[in-house]
């Protein structure tokens, strides 16, 4: 039977597994059930590979800690080949692997690009939806960590082994549209990318901000004549024209459609610039234009089931306070809908479309709510997908005061800020002298590289429930837990290997010693596919990043200790090569997960 090196890999672990469950049964007669054992990498600070703690487990053996571990670590090391020698610490049993074990699984993976990916496909069907933007303004700070963090979790997802759609739900109509429209009609004079200079988005989400200027000002002077302030923002002029437009559009009028296709076109031609700039993708568009409609036919089914109901003024609603939470209206009494009306509809398009057992929402705790109400509206309807919902829920992002300027003063822009990083990657490479050798097209896409890279991983290091602070100066420094850190640690490797003959690579095991520091390496590469396997689990990029960062530390640490070309060893030398070649791939394959790029010279 032919098993993939994760299969490998795992099964050190299950052959532990199944003789501590034997010890059990040989030392103290007891059944012990091999699922329940837990193994842990041994803590630094002792010595081994895996431990096994026995506190648990004194029942069964009817013995203190000491001799229950002691029992079971002479069992093992006598049925384990690999075990090369055990200690025990109170109740703690650390088992060291021999130094074949390490030197086999260096050889059988140091060049395989897809280590650690798993070889064959599951059968879950898995859609991703991320970014999700309106089409009345551009991308900003939020949408970035949305984009790379839907992107980030799709590619592990896959890398597990599971059938990933990546989808974007356009928001594309609605009383917001209809804003950017009704100021564009009024104020726009005609105006278009091509006369204005200005990306499609951009020149959308200046006429969002006209509208709000004029519809503040409108407040302002209803609430001079004495109305209130909520009063004042039901009745003035521009949001109830904005209303009749919502609903000619609703009622297919030409002329408006025509004005919100064309504002919509030039909309979507930015988001593809911006899109391709941070490099993320989509195998599949919905658009709430269409999902809507298809929502309002299954709130009707829902009517006719007892699980809405409809108030005097027409509006339909679904009371959920037995479970809960409140009253969710899904039709306005004018008969348009809301959010929640087009997230049915797409739900359940979804479905059809793909037949996915799982749909992961990548959006901001803000809507938190609002999907607990969505999956649980399904669940009354009798959906079978609604257990399948699954909110990922993340964390706002803030940039320290004055770092950056935003272009409407009150969101940062993702095209000015991913502007801004390649800029800064430009000005700290040439600072740290880092450009020597490369001509103008290769130093500009070394600054995209760095820049965008420096952005993307201080995004997704952290956990993505956090609120986090992102600091771009921070974020492109060449030291600590960075991108640009981690790049360099890659380039470096390459710049090594350059000057080998790959082909020439063998090690003879029985003239060769295995250096502390060769091991820790070897250790965090062996790792790497139960830590997709967890950052798959977990749906947690950050998981990806910190693993790779640790990899890159401890690579560095063995590269300034030890020599590598100069070792005269030749077997000594060819198994660091190895660890070089095994050390760039899973930088290289970690970084390619989390969507950054890694330079081969820097």
């Amino acid at each position: 039977m032919h098993l993939s090196p994760s299969e490998e890999i795992n099964m050190i672990e299950q052959k532990l597994k199944q003789s501590i469950s034997l010890a059990f049964q040989n030392c103290f007669n007891a059944e012990v059930d091999i699922e329940k054992i837990a193994l842990e990498k041994t803590s630094n600070d002792y010595e081994g590979d895996f431990t096994f703690v026995v506190f648990s487990y004194l029942k069964q053996s009817k013995k203190n800690p000491e001799q229950t571990a002691n029992e079971i670590g002479n069992f093992v090391k006598q049925h384990v080949s690999e075990v090369a020698s055990f200690n025990v610490i109170k109740g703690f049993l650390n088992f060291s692997l021999n130094n074949n074990f390490w030197f086999k699984f260096l050889q059988q993976n140091y060049s395989d690009q897809k280590f650690g990916f798993a070889k064959n496909q599951t059968n879950q069907k898995i859609m991703v939806e991320y970014s999700s933007p309106n089409t009345n303004k551009p991308l900003h700070l939020g949408h970035i960590r949305n984009n790379l963090l839907g992107f980030a979790v799709s590619n592990i997802l896959k890398a597990n082994g599971h059938q990933v759609t990546m989808c974007n739900l356009v928001n594309d109509r609605g009383i917001h549209i209809c804003k950017s429209m009704l100021a564009w009609i009024k104020l726009g004079n005609g105006e278009t990318p091509q006369s204005s200079g200005l990306k499609g988005d951009h020149l959308v989400g200046k006429y969002y901000v006209e509208f709000d200027k004029l519809y503040k000002k409108e407040i302002s002077e209803l609430e001079s004549q004495g109305l209130s302030k909520e009063e004042a923002e039901k009745k003035a002029p521009s949001i109830i024209e904005a209303q009749q437009l919502l609903q000619k559009w609703e009622a297919g009028d030409e002329e408006t459609v025509r004005i919100w296709k064309m504002m919509n076109d030039w909309v979507y031609a930015g988001f593809d610039i911006t899109y391709k700039k941070l490099g993320v993708e989509f195998d599949k568009y919905y658009y709430e234009s269409n999902t809507y409609i298809l929502g309002k036919e299954i709130v009707q089914e829902g009517l006719s089931k007892n699980v809405f109901f409809k108030k005097d003024d027409g509006s339909v609603w679904i009371d959920l306070t037995d479970d809960g939470l409140d009253q969710k209206l899904l039709l306005r009494g004018d008969g348009t809908s809301v959010y929640i009306t087009q997230d049915i509809g797409t739900a359940e398009l979804k479905y059809k479309d793909f037949g996915c057992e799982r749909s992961i929402y990548v959006v901001g705790n803000e809507q938190d709510y609002h999907f607990k109400v969505l999956q649980l509206i399904c669940k009354k309807l009798g959906k079978s997908y609604a257990d399948g919902i699954y909110h990922l829920s993340y964390g706002m992002v803030e940039l320290p005061q004055g770092k950056m300027k935003s272009r409407e003063g009150t969101v940062v822009d993702a095209d000015d800020l991913m502007d801004e990083m390649i800029n800064t990657a430009k000005e700290t490479t040439i600072a740290l002298g880092k450009t020597e050798g490369l001509d103008e097209n290769e130093l500009q896409n070394l600054y995209e590289t760095i820049g965008l890279g420096a952005l993307k991983y201080f995004l997704l290091k952290v956990e993505p429930k956090r609120k986090m602070m992102f600091n771009p100066e921070e974020s492109i420094d060449f030291q600590g837990n960075t991108g640009p850190f981690i790049q360099y640690t890659h380039a470096r490797i390459k710049s090594i290997l350059r000057n080998v003959d790959e082909e020439t690579l063998s090690i003879d095991m029985k003239n060769i010693e295995l250096h502390i520091l060769e091991k820790e390496v070897i250790e965090i590469l062996h790792a790497y596919p139960a830590v997709i396997a967890n950052a798959g689990k977990e749906m947690s990029p950050g998981v990806i990043a910190n693993y790779v960062f640790d990899l890159a530390k401890s690579f560095n640490h063995f590269y300034h200790e030890l020599s590598i070309l100069k070792e005269e060893n030749i077997n000594q030398r060819n198994l660091r090569v190895m660890l070089c070649m095994f050390t760039a791939n899973n930088i290289k394959s970690a970084f390619g997960l989390l969507g950054i790029r890694v330079p081969e010279r820097m």
